[in-house]
């Protein structure tokens, strides 16, 4: 576990110092993250979901188990808001403290899980993808749409961000391939196989190019929050619902890990464009991208042991 993480947060930390040392300019960056969120992402998405030999593995109770957890701090977040807006926390800075608590960073997952059980570990977050990525980004888009900018949005630009977003149609496609994949052509599954290899270290590298270390200066409520919600209580409560539903095994370890890996980056992108609070939004994924280092392996080994 702890070689596996070692790798992912190294390949991070060669973004980290690309960007500070200005190897890669911040305007490439821009084209490297574009790149990363408009194509190399869905592809490994598609791969992953289309290719993955889902007999024998628990897919109802493990997707199950994460889309409790979900709804569960969602909920929890949404119930919370009048005492988080008397706090003096706005709309916008609620909504990155929401997909700071409920999002999660598959490149990160992916990494990990390839790490720990190669192939099978691969097959088993797909699962999570196809668990998580749909229902996470429509109930971020809803919810930006709701309080980012102080009026709800309308219902046809909802639903065009709905179906826009790549992290959807994306997942929506492979589980559509996964139908026929036996049919698939060598050629275009190998392609999508080579975009795919790419956007895992180009994802990890996105990832380090974001972190701002400046940002963390005045860690605020805020932060906590989020970093309490999702690296702590979101792999906690994947695990208690695992158990019930009687996930056991790799299938639990990747359930929790899938659970305990900090925010997506690309939840930065989402609040820039549907007018979230982007700078929080930044500062959290960098923080929790830090404490996961300690955190992720924490909840692999008291949680699945």
């Amino acid at each position: 576990m702890l070689d596996s993480l070692i790798a992912v947060f190294l390949v991070i930390a060669t973004g980290w110092v690309l960007k500070t040392r200005n190897i890669v300019s911040q305007a490439h960056w821009v084209g490297v993250e574009r790149l990363t969120y408009q194509l190399l992402f869905p592809a490994v998405v598609i791969h992953t979901l289309a290719m993955a030999d889902l007999r024998g593995v628990p897919v109802l109770a493990m997707g199950l188990s994460l889309v409790f957890a979900i709804l569960s701090v969602a909920a929890l977040l949404l119930v919370a808001r009048p005492a988080l807006a008397h706090a003096g926390i706005d709309g916008p800075a609620f909504t990155s403290i929401f997909q700071g608590s409920v999002r999660w960073n598959t490149f990160v997952g992916l990494a990990v899980a390839a790490g720990l059980q190669g192939r099978a570990g691969t097959t088993l977050m797909a699962i999570a993808i196809a668990a998580m990525i749909p229902l996470l980004n429509v109930m971020c888009v809803l919810v930006l749409a709701r309080f980012a900018n102080g009026k709800p949005m309308s219902a046809g630009a909802t639903i065009r961000s709905i179906l826009v977003n790549p992290f959807i149609w994306s997942s929506a496609v492979g589980l559509l391939l996964n139908q026929v994949q036996w049919m698939l052509p060598s050629a275009f599954t190998g392609y999508l196989d080579v975009l795919g290899r790419a956007s895992l270290g180009i994802g990890l590298l996105v990832v380090g190019s974001a972190l701002d270390l400046n940002r963390l200066a005045r860690p605020r409520l805020a932060h906590g929050i989020a970093v309490v919600l999702k690296l702590v209580a979101m792999p906690l409560l994947a695990w208690l619902y695992a158990g019930l539903l009687g996930v056991t095994g790799p299938a639990l370890a990747m359930t929790v890990v899938a659970g305990a890996v900090p925010t997506a980056t690309a939840a930065y992108f989402l609040a820039r464009d549907l007018g979230g609070d982007a700078q929080l939004m930044a500062e959290i994924t960098t923080l929790q991208t830090l404490l996961a280092l300690a955190t992720l392996p924490l909840a692999a080994l008291f949680l699945t042991t």
